[in-house]
């Protein structure tokens, strides 16, 4: 018996365990389905940033799903990695610390979800940030504001150790163009380009499980179980009581006397849901689950940032790839790395950026872009051909096509069903093509025209609207962002209130990036936090929400 149960102790759970375990007088269990990670096989690898690659597809640290066939990307099923360890997507994700622009918060709130506003929200950004960043770093250049910024929170989050000399070049490119140099996407413009803050501390990852959970992983009034698998909510008399997981492949059950937290991210909160009976009637009565509370809304309302990649042959062995000389730098690489935690190891393989819109009819930027230094096809999955290359990604910040998240059995260990439904909206794909245009005329610079020698993809034949659009559909995948299957608000479609407790059941909230009502311009690691610092407030009756009248 416990105060509070969490399930998930990914990006929001670690966050929401460290501050409602803060009060001695709570007693909190934070259940966890995938392992430590403290153990010496693997972590190692989560505190290595360029360790990003392996754990995309690591088998005990990653979930691997994948979806349906996507109708209109030629009918693939994309690969949907989340984390599964201690810190969730955090401990396995390419590290960027991106907040969303002033008004994807200030729309959360337009649409009825008091107290979700930027001025609402500034407060915990500030409060989870440690911002490494000094005027002493850059003799006053680049100094970040103050008023938007704190060096008080567990959270590192700081310039990169590595940059190569490709990912200046893009830079410049930008500049090139006429775009600023933004030295901080997170002040008050995004648009622009520059290298990408991250969150890491002395070259080392820095997730949330080792911002927010290892610190107080001792106290005696929070326990932590992992490799404990969340199967059912236990309701009674429609409020939540407890949870039923599985350990060690044992049926085990907790109670909570006050709340039951499900943290469990975009795809798995509303798994876990569903398997408790809460969800569309149609997907329940398909399964034979009883019906505890018919929520139309949950796994509904699926949202991610469809990304496609140019990719440039180099002709010099600059950035990382397959040569001679790059396997000399190899050889050198763990050494300077345990020496000053930089070269190529402390990279996090998406080193720098850009925010910008499409055309000029767009109030603020709708597309985001991610240089990587190398080849990168399939995000890494398919093996780079010998030489040197540099790849540049392209996504849609505010995509109009929906998805859904659904179960494929009772069985709890069984992958959700997702389908994104990229591109069902005709809109979308105008906006992909406009952003392979502007991102062809950015690897056209002057500025990369010493490292420049031929397009590899799309391929220099590939020149139409038609052409683009085809290649969109055979390559495009998902940036792994996904939102929005458990929404906030006040509609026939939403799951949570403002409070993020779940419509008709007493005791429980979901408090995760499945809340989110729309997605964010840009990653959503940071609000994922932001979420859960949030719940914890609503929680703790730190803040009172206005309400209408």
């Amino acid at each position: 018996m416990f105060d509070f149960i969490i399930i998930g102790a990914g990006s929001a759970g670690c966050v929401l365990a460290n501050r409602l375990s803060a009060n001695p007088d709570h007693s909190v269990c934070l259940l966890e389905a995938g392992v430590s990670g403290y153990d010496k096989k693997h972590k190692y690898l989560l505190k290595v940033p360029l360790g990003v690659g392996l754990l995309m597809w690591h088998p005990t640290l990653n979930w691997g799903f994948h979806s349906k066939e996507e109708a209109e990307l030629k009918h693939r099923t994309l690969y949907s990695p989340r984390g599964k360890v201690l810190g969730g997507s955090s401990a396995v994700n390419a590290m960027v610390y991106i907040r969303g622009q002033q008004k994807d918060y200030d729309d959360w709130a337009a649409a009825g979800n008091h107290g979700w506003g930027w001025d609402d929200l500034l407060p915990l950004f500030k409060r989870h940030e440690n911002q490494l960043r000094t005027a002493s770093d850059l003799d006053g250049k680049d100094a970040l504001d103050g008023h938007l910024h704190s060096t008080n929170g567990p959270l590192c989050v700081g310039d990169p150790n590595q940059l190569d000399i490709l990912s200046h070049t893009f830079i410049k490119a930008g500049e090139e163009l006429g775009y600023p140099n933004n030295p901080d996407f997170n002040g008050e413009n995004q648009e622009g380009f520059g290298a990408y803050q991250v969150t890491q501390l002395n070259g080392e990852r820095w997730s949330a499980s080792r911002a927010f959970l290892e610190p107080i992983k001792n106290r005696k009034n929070l326990t932590i179980l992992t490799e404990a698998h969340a199967a059912k909510l236990l309701i009674e008399d429609h409020k939540a009581i407890g949870v039923e997981y599985i350990k060690s492949n044992c049926i085990n059950r907790i109670h909570a006397k006050k709340e039951v937290i499900v943290c469990g991210g975009t795809f798995a909160s509303p798994q876990l849901l569903l398997l408790s009976g809460i969800g569309p009637q149609d997907e329940l009565d398909r399964h034979k689950i009883p019906v505890v509370q018919t929520l139309p809304g949950v796994g509904e309302n699926l949202q991610d940032h469809l990304d496609i990649i140019l990719r440039q042959k180099n002709k010099q062995s600059t950035g990382y790839g397959l040569s001679p000389r790059f396997a000399l730098r190899a050889a050198k690489a763990p050494f300077k790395y345990l020496k000053s935690r930089q070269g190529f190891l402390a990279s996090n393989a998406a080193e720098a950026g850009a925010f910008i819109k499409s055309d000029e009819n767009q109030s603020r930027p709708d597309l985001q872009l991610h240089f990587t230094p190398t080849y990168l096809k399939k995000h890494g999955r398919s093996k780079p051909p010998l030489g040197h290359a540099y790849s540049l990604h392209l996504c849609n910040l505010r995509p109009k096509s929906r998805g859904e998240v659904r179960l494929n059995s009772t069985d709890a260990s069984e992958a959700p069903r997702i389908h994104y439904r990229f591109l069902h909206d005709p809109a979308d794909m105008a906006v992909m093509i406009k952003a392979v245009k502007l991102g062809r005329k950015i690897l056209e610079t002057k500025a990369f025209s010493p490292y420049r020698k031929k397009e590899l993809a799309p391929g220099e034949d590939k020149q139409s609207d038609e052409d683009i659009a085809a290649y969109i559909r055979e390559e495009a995948e998902s940036i792994y962002h996904p939102v929005g299957t458990c929404k906030m608000g006040n509609d026939a479609m939403s799951v949570v209130d403002a409070q993020l407790r779940v419509v008709g059941i007493q005791g429980l909230r979901v408090a995760d990036a499945s809340i989110m009502p729309s997605l964010i311009s840009g990653n959503t690691n940071a609000i994922s936090m932001v979420i859960a610092e949030k719940a914890a407030d609503l929680i703790l009756e730190k803040t009172q929400l206005k309400r209408d009248g």
